[in-house]
């Protein structure tokens, strides 16, 4: 990680001028291991607090950071989730978050009575804000997780207005455009990217791509955090990355192989401004919802 880069991360902590509001946030890329619950914790711990020295308010996790993604059974999810409410994992986050005054994304399999969810938390200096449900699963999630129903909630922070996606999630315009609608400055995107078939070397991966068009066409920025590594013979591709309003990379890609942390200082009062692509142009307004099926 170099440091010398993140400097300009400084001024940007967490900083309001006028209707301005600036602050600095980092992706963090990691590698779980299933299964190893208490270590992945202590390890992210430790990233989120390197993060924080760095500059960064704004931290984000990666899916299922804290046990790993290719389980063997819906038992063995099952034994390793924890409910919103009262979990060990997310108490932990959220007294780390108190401790240095930040706000956390952070995937985790979440029990709900016996309803298993792929979920993301987001705990602010002040605790829990809230939480997201993955609505679109993939592969074999599909054997142990209930697809999310909670649909694109905003969470209001001191420095913005913050929404979440999981991984496969961004394959899907509507989940940018349902959190624009809904107000939010910042996509926040705990994921657990795998390679695509057919991927060109010379072109950027495509989940770089998506998240880049969608930030464009919606006026967002989109900060995802992706793992790397094996597990159980699936490779994860890494790539992490932070996407300005417009579309264009303001951190990142990360490495495909490496732990790694990304920060950019933004402003999220250019999400709202950069809808306005010109005198004419909207990128919400110009839709046009009286011809869409």
């Amino acid at each position: 990680m170099e440091r010398d880069a993140l400097a300009p991360c400084d001024e940007y902590s967490a900083m309001k001028t006028g209707h301005e509001s600036k602050l600095c946030v980092a992706c963090v890329q990691m590698r779980p291991e299933v299964g190893a619950k208490a270590r992945n914790v202590s390890h992210s711990l430790e990233l989120i607090e390197q993060a924080h020295a760095c500059g960064a308010r704004l931290i984000v996790l990666p899916e299922l950071c804290n046990s790993g993604y290719v389980f063997e059974s819906r038992e063995e999810a099952f034994a390793f989730s924890e409910s919103l409410a009262d979990g060990d994992t997310i108490r932990t986050w959220a007294t780390l978050a108190a401790q240095l005054g930040v706000t956390l994304v952070a995937g985790y399999a979440e029990r709900d009575g016996d309803a298993l969810y792929n979920a993301a938390a987001v705990i602010g200096p002040r605790g829990v804000l809230g939480n997201y449900r993955k609505m679109h699963l993939w592969g074999n999630e599909h054997l142990y997780f209930e697809p999310g129903n909670l649909g694109t909630p905003v969470f209001h922070t001191p420095f913005g207005r913050v929404a979440c996606a999981i991984c496969y999630d961004i394959w899907f315009p509507e989940v940018f455009r349902m959190a624009a609608r809904g107000g939010a400055d910042i996509l926040c995107v705990p994921t657990n990217w795998v390679p695509m078939p057919g991927q060109p070397a010379e072109l950027p991966v495509m989940a770089n791509l998506l998240a880049m068009a969608g930030a464009h066409s919606n006026g967002l920025f989109v900060a995802a955090a992706n793992r790397v590594g094996v597990e159980r013979g699936q490779p994860f591709l890494g790539r992490s990355l932070i996407v300005d309003s417009q579309g264009w990379p303001a951190a990142g890609p990360a490495s495909s192989a490496d732990e790694e942390i990304l920060v950019a200082p933004v402003n999220l009062a250019d999400a709202r401004r950069h809808r306005q692509l010109n005198a004419f142009n909207h990128v919400l307004r110009d839709r046009r919802a009286d011809i869409y099926e």
